[in-house]
């Protein structure tokens, strides 16, 4: 332990602290923007490239960036004098002086952590003028808009995408004032490696980072008469959109969510998690063909910022994962064939809306694999938790006080292990409550899988199915993805089926989901009401769904048939990888 003194009080820490989590422990408050304490995933930024955290070591008579120095025994910290107040101001002024005016416009207004601190810090003044850079803004991608003019050069979407996730599509370019943070090669976003899992928007501080908007697409969709609007709600939007209107997190507000689309004039508002149990019927059944013809293991495909991982980094391997499409491309597909026969209406005059907690989903609606054979997109716009939160505010809905509504059918209706798809581990887990029954015949007495619940980046368990033991992995964050797929490409280790999610935690913590800046007890909180959802269902494996039994009844015949293979399934793409 080290002992030493701030604003004159006696504290003790563990060597190795740093003199900001210090002045955490003793109850002083220091800003921060750059600094990012990711700690429960193993990675913190703390570059000290702000300058805004500085505090007066009284003892050298210098100022220190108190995130990137740590403690030494003996240490006299000042956090309160007239030199700090001056110091930290004048770094955040520095910061403006280079920075866009437009914040009443920003996507980032009322959100920006700059913001917020001119604010705290009573700048209301810029004395310094001056040159301002200006770079191209890039929207080339239609999950991630990049504008390096609002970059503060924090570098915490740099520790996020090349520490954490192992992408490297961003990195700092140019020198001195010259510098921004940009991709490789500066090509577009489009054009690299990017997965679009949307992690970097999730840390970045300012509106350098911001999500593609659909919103306004979609009201256009709304006020247009010839149009059937169709909106569909990821199983992880449910427990996460109450944060925006001050619930707890992980309060479920489904009923109130499904008023909220209804009241803004969708004609239909359907559940993915209906195109979950769907999907968990497709890949349940790929995974027992796998297994009788002992061609595993097998790779969930739901993710497509995982996709887009394995179809750079990984070229050799692409025949492994399932041809699955993802629950809600599913879901687009029958509801422009199966639903549009059923009520006659023209594919071409529907529009589906997808709910996502995910930015990636917008870039994997436009994959031109994804479609019927007419041109027509099984999805046509994307909007994110925050994106729906937004929209019902401009609707000016007190959501509160929203009366609970059911989803529509015949496409509404899900089980249990639709609902866990929201979490790390509820896709292999759903699909093993199907795959038992379709080998053994019985049904699974104890449905759920300890092993593959919680946290953790990477899980592995084992299931015994008839005397045969299949070797499960799960993994969240595409870190950990790369560590399992190099142990399987290197034959470390022997996997029969492998579940990925690109965000850590999964879908819960994903990039269009209100900021919780790597806060794991907000994505514990959020992954229990996931499984509580699942647990409260009167239905919990997907082949009970007595709707999903109706619809391959009347139009799909049965898992894997032809017709659901033109329908539900697609296959993966080489992409270069940018070195």
């Amino acid at each position: 332990m080290i002992s030493l003194k701030i604003n004159k009080k006696d504290v003790e820490i563990q060597e190795g602290s740093t003199v900001l989590e210090a002045c955490k422990k003793a109850g002083f408050d220091i800003p921060t923007l750059c600094h990012l304490d990711l700690h429960d995933l193993g990675f913190i930024n703390q570059d000290a490239n702000c300058r805004v955290c500085m505090v007066e070591d009284v003892k050298k008579g210098n100022m220190i960036p108190a995130c990137g120095t740590l403690v030494k025994s003996g240490m006299e910290i000042k956090t309160d004098t007239m030199r700090v107040v001056h110091s930290r101001r004048t770094n955040i002024e520095l910061l403006l002086s280079d920075h866009p005016k437009d914040c009443l416009t920003c996507s980032k207004n009322g959100d920006c952590e700059l913001q917020k601190l001119a604010a705290d810090n009573h700048v209301r003044e810029i004395r310094f003028k001056g040159e301002e850079n200006y770079t191209p803004i890039d929207d080339s991608s239609r999950s991630i808009i990049r504008d390096p003019n609002k970059c503060i050069l924090c570098k915490r979407c740099e520790t996020m995408c090349t520490e954490v996730q192992t992408v490297g599509t961003l990195t700092d370019i140019g020198r001195g004032f010259s510098t921004v943070v940009g991709t490789q090669y500066e090509k577009p976003i489009y054009e690299t490696n990017c997965t679009f899992c949307g992690q970097c928007l999730a840390v970045c501080p300012t509106g350098a980072l911001v999500e593609t908007s659909c919103v306004d697409k979609v009201y256009n969709a709304l006020i247009d008469p010839t149009k059937v609007v169709i909106a569909q709600t990821a199983p992880a939007v449910r427990v996460a959109l109450g944060e925006e209107f001050g619930y707890e997190p992980g309060t479920i507000v489904t009923g109130k969510m499904v008023t909220a689309l209804k009241e803004m004039g969708f004609d239909y508002v359907f559940d993915t998690n209906f195109a979950a149990d769907l999907t968990t019927m497709e890949e349940a059944n790929e995974l027992v063909e796998r297994f009788n013809n002992g061609n595993l293991p097998i790779l969930t495909s739901c993710c497509p910022s995982w996709v887009k991982f394995i179809e750079h980094n990984y070229a050799d391997m692409l025949h492994i994962p399932s041809t699955c499409k993802s629950p809600h491309e599913m879901f687009g597909a029958i509801a422009k064939t199966y639903f549009a026969e059923k009520m006659n209406i023209d594919p071409e005059n529907i529009v589906v809306v997808s709910v996502m907690p995910c930015v990636a989903k917008k870039y994997e609606s436009a994959r031109p694999e994804l479609g019927l054979d007419n041109n027509i997109s099984d999805v046509d716009r994307v909007i994110t938790t925050k994106e729906l939160a937004f929209m019902i505010k401009d609707f000016s809905l007190d959501f509160n006080e929203l009366e609970d509504s059911e989803f529509d059918n015949p496409m509404g209706e899900s089980s249990g292990a639709a609902a866990i798809y929201g979490a790390s581990g509820g896709v292999s887990e759903s699909a093993l409550r199907t795959a038992y029954k379709m080998i053994t015949g019985q049904d699974l007495d104890n449905v759920e899988f300890k092993d593959l619940k919680g946290i953790q980046g990477i899980k592995e368990a084992e299931v015994n199915i008839n005397g045969d033991v299949l070797k499960i992995a799960v993994a969240s964050g595409l870190g950990n993805a790369r560590k399992i797929l190099s142990d399987l490409r290197h034959k470390r280790k022997d996997y029969d089926i492998i579940e990925i999610m690109a965000c850590p935690g999964g879908c819960i913590d994903g990039g269009g989901q209100p900021r919780i800046h790597g806060d794991l007890s907000i994505i514990e909180s959020r992954m229990k009401a996931i499984h509580n959802v699942d647990r409260n269902k009167e239905v919990r494996r997907a082949h009970d769904n007595k709707h999903i039994q109706q619809l391959y009844d009347e139009y799909l015949d049965y898992p894997g048939s032809e017709k659901a293979h033109k329908l539900l399934h697609t296959h993966l793409v080489f992409r270069e990888k940018f070195k």
